[in-house]
């Protein structure tokens, strides 16, 4: 797994290589066009479509990951060498530390020295990693959403699958072998993840037909969300402040509609003294987020980068600690 994390910063997420979200994305566009017109707009059948949908992408995601681990464990010699090499980079394809440090820091770059430069194409590349409307938005207030989008999706996309590796790795620590390991749970994990993205929308018919995937990776996140608010606190101020840290971050968190993005950003917001949350568009809709961290100091470059070296310095620490606790447990 450290080999992994390794790999992951060290090349991230290269366009010329294929990814396995990208087939999960595709497999779930190929399930929707054959189920979603049997359903059409009955909400029971598009809740059972959903459903089938979820139940099939995780299954096989699991299932595919377990089989690259069954490679490894049951192989030898050259061939057990190469299964691992293939465990290590299948792994850190599940994490994207890397590129989403990469995402969020071009778009800081591509904001214009001077202020009264229109930020033409920092709106275009925050377009890319963002659900929110960009065209119309500020200086100001693409700091703002590019510090929120490096808050969610540090759990999103590193901390949860990172968690669901560290379970897998517990089972066969505990001499579970024949259970799924830490690619198979990674791997379902990010098929729960990419479902919520794809499908996780309130409107149409995707209100009923994402439900499936949308709950899932809620459930999924919600306990890697929560060792997050009881972590970062220890890498970012000092302990004395960590009680006070997290009831904050539990407080403004709690005020979001989700479970585990209002408080993802909540805990980044208050280690990293920065205020976020407030009016966001989507489409034609305005929406007001609950203000996180408020009194703290506006979006900045230097504030958006200290919320993404928190991230850094989180996941080695988890690596750490549980590279430490499994040394404890052998002896």
């Amino acid at each position: 797994m450290i080999a992994a994390a390794g790999f992951d910063w060290l090349i991230g997420d290269p366009h010329w290589s294929p990814h396995p979200v990208v087939w999960m994305g595709r497999a779930i566009h190929w399930l929707r066009q054959r189920l979603e017109p049997w359903a059409g707009d009955r909400p029971r059948a598009l809740r059972l479509s959903g459903g089938l949908i979820t139940a099939a992408l995780v299954l096989t995601s699991a299932g595919a990951g377990w089989l690259i681990e069954r490679l490894w464990l049951q192989s030898s010699g050259l061939w057990q060498w190469a299964a691992g090499v293939i465990l290590i980079v299948a792994l850190a394809s599940a994490l994207a530390a890397r590129s989403l440090h990469d995402s969020v820091m071009a778009v800081v770059k591509a904001l214009p020295a001077k202020g009264d430069e229109e930020p033409t194409l920092a709106r275009e590349r925050l377009s890319w990693i963002v659900g929110r409307e960009t065209k119309q938005l500020s200086g100001n207030e693409i700091l703002r959403a590019a510090a929120e989008t490096a808050s969610e999706n540090a759990v999103d996309g590193v901390f949860a699958p990172l968690f669901w590796m560290l379970v897998g790795v517990a089972l066969w620590s505990a001499g579970w072998l024949q259970s799924p390991g830490p690619l198979a749970l990674a791997w379902g994990f990010k098929a729960s993840s990419t479902l919520d993205s794809m499908l996780g929308y309130r409107r149409g018919r995707l209100r009923w037909l994402g439900t499936a995937g949308a709950r899932l990776d809620d459930a999924l996140t919600w306990l890697p969300c929560r060792l997050v608010m009881v972590t970062l606190p220890l890498i970012s101020r000092s302990w004395w402040f960590w009680p006070s840290l997290v009831r904050a971050a539990e407080r403004d968190g709690a005020a979001d509609p989700s479970p585990n993005a209002g408080r993802s950003e909540a805990i980044y917001a208050h280690c990293a003294g920065v205020e976020l949350g407030g009016w966001n568009r989507y489409g034609n809709t305005w929406i007001e987020k609950p203000l996180l961290g408020a009194g703290g100091a506006q979006a900045d470059p230097r504030g958006v980068r200290t919320i993404l070296s928190l991230s850094s310095r989180l996941e080695w620490m988890w690596l750490a600690a549980a590279a430490g606790l499994s040394l404890l447990t052998q002896h």
